[in-house]
């Protein structure tokens, strides 16, 4: 059975295979995480340690009802497998699950580069750029005029790029070091460095 896991982006740099080839990868720390609830059908795992001084007394209250430690981050995620059944509360997992050469998914939230043009964020050719021309990066058009009278929702337009939920699937795991808790994959993931990710094995 594979559990859906926690982690942070290390960064990134490249190793070479015995071709000599240089092959981009990513570091990653990922838990170990420690399972904080189960119920139904949904898991909630825990990630991270934290001062218990930190969190409020709701969130205190919740971690010494379950009697765990304290976690920085909780996912709760959904799982149809029949080995929830054999998982309890305070079990603690590591990245045993995940072995050289298969492939995992990664989900995390993608840089910001804040209010972008509708060039940059939607990849539209620019105007002319000779003397006299007045649209060299200007929208232009944006529908018709009398009828409808109205601009349609979901027109591509200038507007804040980047910050949302974003999943990258088959990523390679090229090596795996149990110890240090660290996967190395190929390519890239979401993020900036030290940002939150989720790992998961891909189907």
């Amino acid at each position: 059975m594979s559990l859906n896991m926690l982690g942070k982006k290390v960064g990134m740099t490249q190793i070479f295979n015995e071709e000599g080839h240089a092959i981009p990868v990513t570091i990653l720390q990922v838990g170990p995480c420690t399972i904080t609830q189960v119920q139904n059908n949904k898991i909630q795992i825990g990630y991270e340690y934290i001062n218990p001084q930190r969190l409020s007394q709701p969130s205190l209250g919740y971690f010494n009802k379950l009697k765990i430690p304290c976690f920085k981050y909780l996912k709760e995620y959904e799982s149809k497998s029949f080995y929830l059944n054999n998982l309890k509360t305070g079990i603690i997992y590591t990245i045993k699950q995940f072995k050289k050469g298969h492939f995992i998914s990664v989900s995390a939230t993608s840089i910001g580069k804040g209010f972008s043009g509708y060039q940059k964020r939607h990849h539209f050719s620019r105007g002319p750029m000779s003397h006299g021309s007045k649209n060299h990066r200007q929208p232009g058009s944006i529908g018709a005029g009398t009828t409808p009278g109205r601009v349609f929702p979901g027109k591509r337009m200038a507007g804040r790029m980047g910050c949302s939920k974003v999943t990258i699937k088959n990523l390679q795991i090229i090596d795996v070091n149990l110890k240090e808790n660290i996967l190395i994959v190929k390519g890239s993931v979401p993020g900036k460095k030290g940002n939150l990710l989720q790992i998961y094995n891909q189907k």
